[in-house]
């Protein structure tokens, strides 16, 4: 998603050039392309899938609409397991129209988890819930903090379901630190994600993640906060960014993206 103007063989032709050994993906672009056709060309590559985005939407109350989102949570589980990758990361939906009872909603998304996570398990998927900033609550994710997420997880296995870290919303939470801990205590730190907060977010805020180093956000406190417990899978970026998106050149972009990385994974390792 960062780089959502290359297509995905030009996604694979740039990391190879550029060194990254793997690559979160996200399903529409790997649809439109062709699951088994992704596949392949990723494998080809040499490159791992790190995760797929995204499933969830969990909190519909009509018993059709959560039907659906059922049936396409198992598809995308599918879809997982056929781009060879371990975690579908949830996204886990927001309040419908006109409900208020953010309690409900979450209780929802566990009856979804309780649902799926034997079926991912016999897939070999995991599912990690990421919480996301307290400024989607209402229209895209009733999780907005760690200690929430890991709330739903811990009423299943941790080889079914997880939390995925992203540092774009959770950084403001001086209680993430312990539930980081905790997470990583149960098994249960499925995928950790990089993004900076910068200021003014642009109007509809959903595409104002900063380039990384550019915004507010300690991220390398963050990377040793997750490699204190115990994580060890891929560390990846995430952004959504319309001035990154309506550039030209997407190498580029991922070029001064995986040099930022860079920078903030040496700052991270010089401190430990």
């Amino acid at each position: 998603m960062t780089v959502r103007q290359l297509s995905l063989p030009e996604l694979a032709n740039a990391c190879g050039h550029r060194g990254v050994p793997a690559v979160g993906l996200w399903r529409e672009p790997v649809r439109e392309y062709g699951v088994e056709a992704a596949a392949k060309l990723v494998r080809d590559a040499g490159l791992t899938v790190t995760t797929l985005c995204r499933g969830g939407f969990f909190t519909a109350v009509d018993p059709a609409e959560r039907r659906r989102a059922l049936d396409d949570n198992r598809t995308a589980i599918d879809e997982a397991a056929t781009l060879g990758t371990d975690t579908l990361v949830l996204v886990s939906g927001g309040l419908p129209a006109g409900d208020k009872d953010l309690p409900g909603a979450r209780e929802r998304i566990a009856d979804a988890l309780a649902e799926l996570g034997p079926y991912a398990q016999e897939r070999g998927v995991r599912l990690a819930i990421e919480p996301l900033h307290p400024m989607y609550a209402s229209d895209r994710c009733v999780v907005s903090t760690l200690g929430q997420a890991l709330d739903l997880a811990e009423r299943f296995p941790a080889e079914q379901v997880g939390v995925c870290v992203d540092t774009y919303h959770i950084w403001w939470d001086d209680h993430a630190p312990a539930q980081i801990a905790r997470a990583g205590a149960g098994g249960r730190l499925h995928t950790f994600q990089l993004a900076d907060w910068t200021t003014p977010l642009p109007e509809g805020v959903l595409t104002g993640r900063g380039q990384l180093g550019d915004g507010a956000i300690d991220l390398a406190y963050w990377w040793r906060l997750v490699d204190a417990a115990g994580y060890s899978g891929s560390v990846e970026v995430e952004l959504f960014n319309s001035g990154l998106w309506a550039r030209e050149d997407g190498a580029e972009v991922l070029r001064e993206t995986a040099e930022s990385f860079a920078a903030v994974a040496a700052e991270a390792t010089a401190a430990t």
